[in-house]
């Protein structure tokens, strides 16, 4: 797997929300801060601001795509001063579905003729298991609506919003799917705008740089074997020096350290999420003792890996 495809199949748990809304203005909704979430907000039809308390108004036209990765919460509302009323909503709850197909709204309804159309959601994240891919990211990243540009992440809108608003055999599978798809479409679109010529920082500068992301997507295809800095710097192309610099300076930690984490990071996932005894499980990440896998486990999640899978 590459390592946007990993990170996300080791943070994402739960099932995705959704909801197609029609709003009426006057209109304004508080969607609620949710840690351990990503929210998003697509917007079909009518502009609308997006608002915080400690940002400018940010003005939403249709095409437009809004992530929240780190759960932040917001208000969406036809105006900036249009007064909320209605009470919070939290997209990750089990009575969001209610609203997801149709013309229903989330809070209180308007009257007027100007009308809003968005699909709103969210993501629940395993924030136990965070990669640092997913917390370099800023608290808003606005996705405009630009014609011609994104072909894939608007065809994913457009797929999404059709299946919300008529529903037909299959919409249980389609849309969960669809929302997968949508996630990862808005990280790449993120990534894909990040500047090449330096300028990008953290992750953004790690995905953009050849020698980086060989060596990432090469420790995340194969965790189980036995690397050293020299085999790891050979397949990025560098020598071993200068790659060890380089992949420190970018990705905020020594290829080794990485390598330990994304081991345990993976293992914890399957401790979860698998009934494989302890022993498969260290093999998979690169550990011949288990009771070497279980002492590198509990350095980092605080507990030994048997004990974790029974509180988890």
């Amino acid at each position: 797997m590459d390592v946007l495809s990993d990170v996300i199949a080791v943070m994402r748990t739960g099932q995705p929300r959704s909801a197609r809304v029609t709003w009426h203005a006057p209109w304004a909704q508080r969607f609620a801060s949710v840690p351990g979430s990503a929210g998003f907000q697509v917007i079909l039809q009518g502009p609308c601001w997006l608002l915080s308390s400690d940002a400018e108004p940010v003005p939403l036209a249709a095409g437009d795509v809004v992530l929240m990765p780190h759960g932040r919460g917001h208000t969406l509302a036809d105006s900036p001063s249009t007064a909320v009323t209605a009470p919070a909503c939290d997209p990750t709850s089990p009575e969001f579905l209610e609203h997801r197909t149709g013309t229903g709204t989330v809070g209180e309804p308007g009257t007027g003729a100007a009308v809003t159309v968005t699909v709103c959601g969210a993501y629940q994240l395993d924030h136990a298991r965070a990669h640092p891919l997913l917390s370099d990211l800023p608290d808003l990243v606005h996705l405009p609506a630009h014609l011609g540009r994104h072909p894939e992440l608007r065809a994913t809108v457009d797929l999404l919003a059709t299946e919300l608003e008529r529903p037909g055999l299959g919409t249980d599978a389609i849309v969960p799917a669809l929302l997968e798809t949508l996630l990862l479409y808005m990280l790449r679109t993120w990534f894909d705008a990040q500047p090449a010529d330096g300028a990008a920082t953290g992750w953004a500068a790690a995905l953009k740089d050849p020698a980086v992301t060989a060596a990432l997507q090469t420790m995340h295809r194969e965790p189980a074997r036995p690397w050293t800095v020299a085999t790891l710097a050979a397949h990025a192309g560098l020598s071993r020096a200068p790659f060890a610099r380089r992949f420190t300076a970018v990705v905020g930690q020594p290829p080794l350290s990485y390598l330990t984490w994304w081991r345990m990071t993976t293992a914890a996932r399957l401790l979860q999420e698998s009934d494989a005894p302890l022993n498969a499980i260290a093999g998979r990440v690169g550990y011949t003792s288990e009771f070497a896998f279980a002492n590198a486990f509990k350095r980092q999640y605080g507990a030994p890996p048997g004990r974790y899978r029974r509180t988890v």
